[in-house]
């Protein structure tokens, strides 16, 4: 059964084009109704095919199919672990394990999020649903993520990227504690010419903004809360190494040490934003992973007090 989306036109949408009013009642984007005004039953007025310049009356209900297309070049389905943590017709959350890439680097690449995905869908008969990530994690970052299941549904939720709709907070263990225990990190972000994959702080970097909040000591790390108000690549990595606390495990901005973790030590740990399609808030939690709950064994010190 293919998956389609439904409106009903009200009376201050009267004497609108169809294409309008799906624009304003179910957020679809030029490139999707491009894409279904073709289709045979892509776009249905109460029932029977209309055109995009139609003119609709108060009461009309509008139609629209919203499945993708049959196939989608260089992902490949391919079995894998998947902690699915919730999942309807639109979208599907995400507990993501570490050392796991999101999509992948190469069109050979299978296993990764994207090709365990589209092997899920398709063993679960979920016919024309490809991979439609809202937000990505590094490869060794932890815990929730969310994928949409069709365009419609991604831009929504793309939409609300960095807006109080859609919130995202991490925990993270550092080398020593942050001074002072909480504040924002208001320092622009650029890639690192001297290198391939390292980010940097530095004036002509694009902003980004980090707010973190010391939630209590364990020994030489703490263990810290982290928000974002923007996403830039490796930001916390980045902010925390900047502040002279770079996460535990951090090859790359920090001290690797296999022995103690073998990846730098971050968690998504919560993730809310509203239903794209009925605007429900959705909230998710998932506790930090056994690695780097292991490094927090013992009795725990709250933070350190702030200077005065």
């Amino acid at each position: 059964m293919s998956r389609r989306l439904t409106c009903t036109v009200t009376p201050d949408q009267a004497g609108m084009r169809v294409d309008a009013v799906l624009r304003q009642s179910l957020g679809l984007t030029g490139s999707v109704l491009r894409r279904i005004k073709w289709l045979p039953d892509g776009i249905l007025l109460d029932g029977q095919r209309a055109f995009v310049s139609a003119l609709v009356s108060p009461g009309q209900v509008l139609d629209v199919a919203v499945d993708d297309p049959a196939r989608q070049p260089g992902l490949l389905p391919a079995p894998g672990p998947l902690d699915l943590v919730f999942e309807d017709d639109h979208l599907v959350v995400l507990n993501k394990q570490a050392g796991v890439l999101v999509h992948p680097v190469v069109p050979e690449q299978t296993d990764t999020l994207g090709n365990f995905l589209l092997w899920h869908y398709a063993q679960t008969g979920q016919a024309g649903t490809l991979f439609h990530p809202v937000h990505r994690l590094d490869r060794g970052t932890t815990g929730l993520m969310v994928a949409a299941k069709h365009p419609s549904a991604q831009t929504a939720l793309k939409n609300q990227l960095h807006t109080p709709g859609f919130r995202r907070a991490y925990l993270a263990l550092t080398l020593g504690a942050p001074t002072p225990p909480a504040g924002t990190v208001d320092a622009p972000i650029r890639k690192d010419p001297a290198s391939a994959i390292a980010h940097q702080v530095h004036p002509l970097g694009l902003r980004a903004v980090t707010h973190y909040e010391t939630l209590s000591l364990h020994g030489p790390y703490a263990l810290v809360r982290l928000v974002l108000d923007t996403g830039r690549t490796h930001q916390i990595r980045v902010h925390l190494a900047h502040l002279g606390h770079p996460l535990v495990g951090d090859f790359l901005y920090g001290a690797e040490d296999r022995a103690l973790l073998s990846r730098p030590a971050l968690h998504a740990y919560h993730l809310s934003f509203l239903h794209p399609v009925t605007a429900a808030r959705l909230a998710f939690t998932q506790p930090l992973p056994a690695d780097m709950a292991r490094l927090l064994a013992g009795p725990a010190e709250g933070p350190p007090p702030a200077p005065e």
